[in-house]
Protein backbone atom coordinates (compact mmCIF):
# COMPACT_ATOMS: atom_id res chain seq x y z
CA UNK A 1 0.00 0.00 0.00
CA UNK A 2 1.44 3.05 -0.87
CA UNK A 3 1.33 6.58 1.15
CA UNK A 4 1.16 9.83 0.34
CA UNK A 5 3.92 12.36 1.98
CA UNK A 6 3.53 15.89 2.09
CA UNK A 7 6.56 17.99 3.07
CA UNK A 8 5.33 21.58 4.01
CA UNK A 9 8.72 23.71 4.17
CA UNK A 10 7.45 26.68 5.22
CA UNK A 11 6.58 28.55 8.05
CA UNK A 12 3.28 28.22 7.74
CA UNK A 13 2.35 25.42 9.80
CA UNK A 14 -1.31 25.09 9.36
CA UNK A 15 -2.72 23.37 6.14
CA UNK A 16 -5.66 25.21 4.41
CA UNK A 17 -7.83 23.38 2.90
CA UNK A 18 -10.24 24.24 -0.01
CA UNK A 19 -13.93 24.33 0.08
CA UNK A 20 -13.61 21.79 -3.09
CA UNK A 21 -10.83 19.51 -0.82
CA UNK A 22 -13.19 19.21 2.88
CA UNK A 23 -16.29 18.71 0.42
CA UNK A 24 -14.27 15.81 -1.53
CA UNK A 25 -13.83 14.47 2.38
CA UNK A 26 -16.59 15.24 3.89
CA UNK A 27 -18.30 13.02 1.03
CA UNK A 28 -16.38 10.40 1.18
CA UNK A 29 -16.69 10.11 4.93
CA UNK A 30 -20.71 9.80 4.15
CA UNK A 31 -20.27 7.01 1.96
CA UNK A 32 -22.36 4.02 2.76
CA UNK A 33 -19.47 1.73 4.47
CA UNK A 34 -16.88 4.24 5.31
CA UNK A 35 -15.07 5.08 8.04
CA UNK A 36 -14.35 8.63 9.42
CA UNK A 37 -11.56 7.63 11.00
CA UNK A 38 -10.35 5.93 8.20
CA UNK A 39 -10.87 8.91 6.01
CA UNK A 40 -9.29 11.31 7.85
CA UNK A 41 -6.04 9.08 8.48
CA UNK A 42 -5.36 9.02 4.65
CA UNK A 43 -5.96 12.34 4.86
CA UNK A 44 -3.87 13.29 7.42
CA UNK A 45 -6.53 15.30 9.75
CA UNK A 46 -7.61 14.50 12.75
CA UNK A 47 -11.32 12.78 12.93
CA UNK A 48 -12.71 15.54 15.00
CA UNK A 49 -11.84 17.97 12.24
CA UNK A 50 -13.76 16.24 9.57
CA UNK A 51 -16.64 15.72 12.03
CA UNK A 52 -16.00 19.57 11.84
CA UNK A 53 -15.99 20.40 8.15
CA UNK A 54 -19.04 18.28 7.80
CA UNK A 55 -21.02 20.14 10.35
CA UNK A 56 -19.93 23.38 8.52
CA UNK A 57 -21.07 22.03 4.87
CA UNK A 58 -23.66 20.10 6.04
CA UNK A 59 -25.71 22.59 8.09
CA UNK A 60 -26.52 25.98 6.57
CA UNK A 61 -25.31 28.93 8.10
CA UNK A 62 -27.91 30.16 10.59
CA UNK A 63 -30.17 27.58 10.21
CA UNK A 64 -31.23 25.71 13.72
CA UNK A 65 -29.97 22.68 14.56
CA UNK A 66 -32.72 20.47 15.40
CA UNK A 67 -32.09 17.31 18.19
CA UNK A 68 -34.48 14.93 16.13
CA UNK A 69 -34.61 13.29 12.89
CA UNK A 70 -37.39 11.69 11.42
CA UNK A 71 -37.29 8.22 9.74
CA UNK A 72 -39.20 6.33 6.79
CA UNK A 73 -42.67 5.44 7.99
CA UNK A 74 -44.96 2.44 6.44
CA UNK A 75 -48.51 2.57 7.08
CA UNK A 76 -49.72 -1.35 6.60
CA UNK A 77 -53.20 -1.73 6.02
CA UNK A 78 -54.70 -4.24 8.97
CA UNK A 79 -54.22 -8.21 8.04
CA UNK A 80 -57.67 -9.67 7.07
CA UNK A 81 -59.15 -12.00 9.46
CA UNK A 82 -60.24 -15.43 7.92
CA UNK A 83 -63.15 -15.69 10.16
CA UNK A 84 -63.62 -12.84 12.67
CA UNK A 85 -64.80 -13.80 16.09
CA UNK A 86 -68.14 -11.55 17.10
CA UNK A 87 -67.08 -8.68 18.72
CA UNK A 88 -69.50 -6.41 21.05
CA UNK A 89 -69.92 -3.06 19.42
CA UNK A 90 -67.65 0.13 20.36
CA UNK A 91 -68.52 3.45 21.07
CA UNK A 92 -64.45 3.82 19.16
CA UNK A 93 -62.63 2.16 16.95
CA UNK A 94 -59.42 0.38 18.58
CA UNK A 95 -55.87 1.53 16.58
CA UNK A 96 -52.57 0.32 16.40
CA UNK A 97 -49.39 2.22 16.54
CA UNK A 98 -46.57 0.22 15.79
CA UNK A 99 -43.04 2.26 15.89
CA UNK A 100 -39.93 0.24 14.39
CA UNK A 101 -36.54 1.29 15.77
CA UNK A 102 -33.06 1.13 13.86
CA UNK A 103 -31.91 -1.30 16.72
CA UNK A 104 -33.96 -3.68 15.79
CA UNK A 105 -36.45 -2.74 18.78
CA UNK A 106 -40.17 -2.66 17.94
CA UNK A 107 -42.79 -1.18 20.15
CA UNK A 108 -46.95 -1.63 19.59
CA UNK A 109 -49.52 0.22 21.46
CA UNK A 110 -52.94 -0.86 20.73
CA UNK A 111 -56.33 0.36 21.24
CA UNK A 112 -57.63 4.35 21.09
CA UNK A 113 -54.59 6.43 21.80
CA UNK A 114 -55.26 10.02 22.17
CA UNK A 115 -52.85 12.62 20.73
CA UNK A 116 -51.59 13.71 24.03
CA UNK A 117 -50.15 10.03 24.38
CA UNK A 118 -48.39 9.78 21.44
CA UNK A 119 -47.22 13.45 21.82
CA UNK A 120 -45.65 12.73 25.30
CA UNK A 121 -44.16 9.39 23.50
CA UNK A 122 -42.60 11.51 20.56
CA UNK A 123 -40.91 13.81 23.03
CA UNK A 124 -39.74 10.92 25.49
CA UNK A 125 -37.72 9.38 21.85
CA UNK A 126 -36.51 12.64 21.26
CA UNK A 127 -34.94 13.13 24.46
CA UNK A 128 -33.10 9.24 25.10
CA UNK A 129 -29.34 9.00 23.32
CA UNK A 130 -28.96 8.80 20.18
CA UNK A 131 -26.27 6.38 18.36
CA UNK A 132 -23.91 7.97 15.60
Amino acid sequence: MTKAVEVITSVQRRRRWSRAEKERLVSAALEPGAVASDVARAAGVYPSQLYRWRQELCVPTGAPVSSTAFSAVAVLPEPVVASPAPTLPTAEPAGVIEIEFAGGGRMRITGPVDRLTVSALLKSLAKGKRRR
